[in-house]
């Protein structure tokens, strides 16, 4: 199986949390891998060997400086009332609303949903905000969160 459901997904609560609920319908888009398909996802598109982003290994494409460009601000975005993602993580990934994304917590812990989706409810995701990084099919821009606050703009080699 590829997916489990939403309702069995160990971090539900960030998308039914009582300050930003989503919808019924947004919930179809939010596709939490199995732990098996994360696992294999993240090996092949992440690393092949660490568990999480805190412990990538030199040869994992993510802990070479040279695949990032810059890093900016997305804290001061979510604590503000404006659901609007910031305009930096706009123009670095300026993909179509039907591009397939993942975002990526940990080796097990992987969601795919869309382009469109992610973009109006990113506070959601980064309620668990421990290191994620964001890929999409096909496309080389990604974005890696800190928990200082900021955001790792950069590519995939």
């Amino acid at each position: 199986m590829k997916y489990q459901s939403i309702d069995d997904y160990k971090r539900k609560w960030i998308f039914t949390h009582a300050s930003m609920p989503l919808s019924e319908e947004a919930q179809t888009f939010i596709k939490p891998f199995s732990q098996a398909q994360a696992a294999q996802f993240w090996k092949e598109n992440i690393s092949r060997e660490s568990p999480d982003m805190e412990r990538l290994n030199r040869q994992d494409w993510p802990s070479n400086l040279e695949n990032w460009s810059r890093e900016e601000e997305w804290m001061k975005s979510w604590d503000s009332d404006d659901d609007s993602m910031p305009e930096e993580l706009l123009a670095h990934l300026d993909w179509q609303d039907d591009v397939t994304v993942y975002f990526c917590y940990e080796k097990y812990n992987v969601i795919e949903t869309n382009w469109k989706t992610f973009k109006r409810h990113w506070k959601n995701f980064l309620f668990y905000d421990d290191g994620p990084i964001l890929i999409a099919r096909r496309r080389k821009q990604a974005a890696w969160f800190q928990d200082n606050g900021k955001v790792k703009l950069g590519t995939r080699p």
